[in-house]
This record gives structure tokens, sequence and C-alpha cells, in this order.
């Protein structure tokens, strides 16, 4: 039991956060009289903040170095009007399109990572200047107009499923495996790190806590995937935004570059005198952020099937919400991509409980706005109480 109030007490913010989003649902699945768990708005709720956790990733990483980033949403509308214009206007396919969109987001995080890192101009002003900028060419390239439509296999990403089996069936078959194999998957990853834990002679859950914990997450996955496998099965968006965060958890937990980027937020000067080289690994956060805001723009334009010049706007205040709520310091050195997504789903359930209960728009940005305010003063306090 000591060891389990260690590891919450280690996990705080995240732990509170999950618990949140539980209560969270719970309470507009009762608001809304049972409509929020059903598997169509389950599946809408994917599909709606898919584009925002994809954000939520890129944005952590620059959070943690002890930065920010306000282009994203600017970004992710420029290179949308750039990949329409290719594919629409051009009719260049959708792959080759997509990945020049992806080298475009590339070069537009390079250009910024460059005047933060190298020139040492503070990424509030950056950001700033490239959010205002890309706005501009946004509308400068699709001449205020909405350019559409896209081709199926360019929005399948956004709005397709994954296959079924042959036959008649009352579930997605397939959809019910994979929710099997990653039960048996994550069963076999917990119980060989727990016996690595055991063979260095670390602390390690009590056993009866320790299968409460598998059988509770191995029920939710399933059960998940069962509500997926009701409907149409499991979107392909959600196969993507998997791989990101096993690829993104793995890159922060097991590498060194991870390691690098945790050290930078913690402490600049520590990690440069301890040979981290701190401009290089601020430089190619923001790469990956801007090749994120790209992948989050042709998402969000494949959904859409159109390239708008008002796409994108206040992308980045959702993102920026998302990694703090779930469990990213303000001060930098602190956060996990899980917690990212976490606070992405706090912020998409509370988007689409609060549109089916009826409440204005007026009264979403504000209880949004409040519950911002008070997981930052929450890490806060958490923060003075253990120094």
């Amino acid at each position: 039991m000591a060891t389990a109030l260690r590891a919450i007490r280690g996990n705080v913010r995240q732990y509170g956060m999950i618990i949140a989003l539980i209560f969270i649902m719970l309470l507009f699945q009762f608001l809304s009289d049972g409509i929020l768990l059903k598997p169509l708005n389950i599946t809408n709720l994917i599909l709606q903040n898919s584009y925002i956790l994809i954000l939520a990733i890129g944005m952590l990483l620059v959070i943690i170095t002890g930065h920010i980033d306000l282009s994203v949403g600017s970004v992710a509308a420029f290179v949308g009007a750039v990949s329409a214009i290719m594919m629409v206007n051009h009719q260049m396919p959708f792959p080759i399109a997509m990945v020049l969109s992806l080298l475009i987001g590339a070069a537009v995080g390079a250009w910024q990572g460059f005047w933060v890192a190298y020139v040492r101009i503070p990424s509030f002003i950056v950001t700033l200047a490239g959010m205002l900028l890309f706005r501009g060419l946004t509308m400068l390239v699709l001449d205020g107009k909405s350019v559409a439509p896209f081709s199926d296999g360019f929005r399948a990403m956004s709005t397709g499923f994954i296959p079924n089996l042959p036959g008649e069936w009352s579930l997605h078959m397939v959809t019910l495996g994979i929710g099997i194999v990653l039960s048996m998957l994550y069963v076999f990853m917990e119980w060989r790190g727990r016996l690595i834990q055991q063979r260095y002679q670390f602390e390690v859950l009590a056993t009866p806590l320790y299968a409460a914990k598998l059988i509770v997450i191995v029920l939710v996955i399933n059960l998940f995937t069962y509500v997926l496998a009701s409907y149409k099965g499991l979107p392909n968006i959600l196969i993507l935004l998997l791989a990101l965060v096993a690829v993104y958890t793995f890159v922060m937990r097991k590498t060194i570059m991870g390691r690098h980027i945790y050290a930078l937020g913690g402490n600049e000067k520590a990690a440069k005198l301890s040979g981290v080289k701190t401009k290089k690994v601020t430089f190619w956060v923001f790469v990956n952020m801007g090749v994120m805001a790209a992948l989050a723009g042709l998402v969000f334009a494949a959904r859409l099937n159109a390239a708008t010049p008002k796409a994108g706007v206040n992308f980045e205040l959702d993102a920026i919400a998302a990694a703090f709520i779930g469990g990213a310091s303000a001060s930098g050195g602190v956060g996990t991509v899980i917690g990212a997504i976490i606070g992405g789903l706090v912020m998409g359930v509370m988007n689409n409980g609060m549109s089916l209960i009826g409440l204005g728009i007026d009264y979403q940005q504000g209880i949004k706005g409040l519950v911002l305010l008070l997981a930052v003063a929450f890490d806060l306090y958490n923060k003075n109480k253990a120094s």
C-alpha cells in the first residue's frame, strides 16, 4: 500500500487528470441522457479531436523545453491550403502531396527554431510573428476562397475506418481482435517490466494491487474497442494517433534525445554543462512541431474536405491547454505524452458534452478557461508543496 501511495504522489497530476476525465465523462453521460457514450458519439469525439491531439503531442515537447508555439494553428492552415493547391488545382497524387506538405512543415519549424535557438529571440515573439505571417500567407495562397474537394483516398485518412472481415457481422470483428491483441501486448509489457524491476530489487506494487491494475486496464481497452466495434470499427485516424503516442512515448522515455529534452527544460545551464547541445535540441524540437502542425493541417483539411482561410483558428490555444491540463509544467522540464493526450481528451469531452446539453459558446469558452487556470494553479501548488 505504501508503494502504491508513493506512485500516486509521484504522478499526482496525471492520476488526477485520469480521475477528472472519468468524472467529466460520467457527468455529461448523465446530463446528456446517455448520448455521450453512444458508439456514434465516441467515434465523433475521436474524429473531432484528432488534429488537436496531434498538435498536443508536438506542443508538449516545446513546453517541456521551456518554450511555447503560438503559430501552430496558422501553420496547420497554411499547409492545408498548400496541400489543396497541389492536390485539387494541380491534380498531384495525394501521397506525394502529403510528403511535400510535411516537408514544408519541417521547413517552417526550422525557420522558427533558428530564430529561437540560435538568435535567442523569445519563442513567444517568434511564434507570434509566425502566427501572423502564416495566417496572411494562407489567405494569400487561397485568395480568400475555399479550395475543394479532395480525393477519396486522401479523405480516408481522417474519415475512413479499417476494413472488417468478409461476411455479415453485427460487430466489427477486426476491431474486437485488435482490442484483444492490445490487451495481451499490454499485459506482456507490464509483466516484463515488473520482472526487470524485481531483478534489480526495485519496489513494485503488491501482487493484488498489480493484478487489479491489469484487470481494470484490460477491461477498459476491450470495452472501448467493443463500443467502436458496435458502430464502424476503429477509425484510421485513431491508428495514426496510437502510432504517434507509442513512438513519442518511446522517444521521451527511452532515448537520449528524450532525456536531453527533459534536461534542457529542467535547467538549461546545467544541461549545457553536462554536454547537452541545447541549441540543437531546441532547433529540432521546433522542426518536430512544424511537422506535427503540418500533419494536423492535413488531417483537418481531409476531415473538412476543403482548405479554408479560417482553418486552424484557436488550434494553438487548445493544444497548449491540452499539454498544461495533462501535466506539463509552465516552467518546463515536466510532462508526458500520455498526459497531453489525457488533457486533450478532457478538453474534447468537455466541448462535446457542453454542446450536447446545449450550452452556448460563451459559456464553453469561459469554462475551458477556468479549467486551464485551475490546472496550472494545481501545478504550482504541487511544486511549492514539494519544495
